[in-house]
């Protein structure tokens, strides 16, 4: 917390330059594409990575599709996530996210900017048809980052929640392929208080297509991605970050898309 005040309080002219420019890109999609906003959001991350004391090593981002419409499937810890990954990407992208957290400051006009979805858990049926129209986009050619923990717990490891299967969905629907992220360390930097230098790894996995998992449930899914994130953070940390048994979140599993 001690590092986003920090952030906050050194960028606060930024700020005040960012916020109305994102609204007004945001507002005038004749007048801005998405590669103009994609280009905005990666200026702005790059100024608070650089103030907060950030380094983000990106490995193996040839994996990322060169066209069509993907989904990006993340292990989540902190609120630097999106930032971390989104300012890798060569092609603009759209987030899935909370509809309350993204009602909060600056993530409210980031959402808007780079076009993302807010997911209202507390309401069904608005749940199917955000999936629904997130299906539709990426069929269209659009690329979606997607965190299936529905959240993060605050704390000091690298360790998971359970990947819920219900928002897999977006890809199956879609037949789009899915790209498994690994986040190491990433809940180093908005998660301690210190401005010490913080480094951290957002590594891209092989594409799954479509024809490879079609035949399977959502929830066997979601299972194989999270399995393959384990495997990678395992790899580069010698830790056991698989959730236990008797760990909860929320339950999106038994949300169906429609055919």
């Amino acid at each position: 917390m001690l590092r986003l005040i920090y952030v906050i309080i050194m960028r606060i002219g930024s700020i005040m330059y960012f916020v109305p420019k994102m609204r007004k890109y945001a507002r005038h999609p004749e007048i801005y594409t998405e590669e103009d906003c994609h280009e905005l959001a990666k200026v702005m991350i790059r100024k608070v990575a650089k103030t907060a004391r950030i380094t983000t090593k990106v490995y193996d981002a040839e994996n990322l599709p060169s066209e069509g419409g993907f989904v990006l499937f993340s292990n989540h810890q902190s609120k630097f996530d999106a930032l971390g990954i989104m300012e890798a990407l060569p092609r603009p992208c759209r987030v899935l996210m909370d509809l309350k957290r993204s009602k909060m400051p600056l993530a409210n006009e980031y959402v808007a900017l780079v076009r993302g979805k807010r997911l209202d858990k507390s309401n069904i049926r608005q749940q199917v048809t955000c999936f629904r129209e997130i299906s539709e986009e990426v069929a269209d050619g659009k690329v979606y980052l997607v965190f299936p923990e529905g959240g993060y717990v605050k704390g000091q490891t690298n360790r998971m929640g359970v990947f819920h299967g219900g928002c897999f969905r977006t890809a199956v629907r879609a037949k789009a392929p899915i790209v498994p992220v690994a986040l190491v360390d990433l809940y180093k930097t908005f998660g301690r208080n210190s401005l010490r230098k913080v480094s951290c790894q957002v590594y891209f996995l092989p594409a799954i297509p479509y024809e490879e998992y079609q035949h399977m449930t959502s929830a066997a899914l979601a299972g194989r991605v999270q399995a393959d994130i384990a495997q990678k953070i395992r790899e580069v940390t010698g830790e056991d970050v698989m959730p236990a048994s008797s760990d909860t979140g929320v339950n999106l599993q038994n949300i169906s898309m429609g055919a």
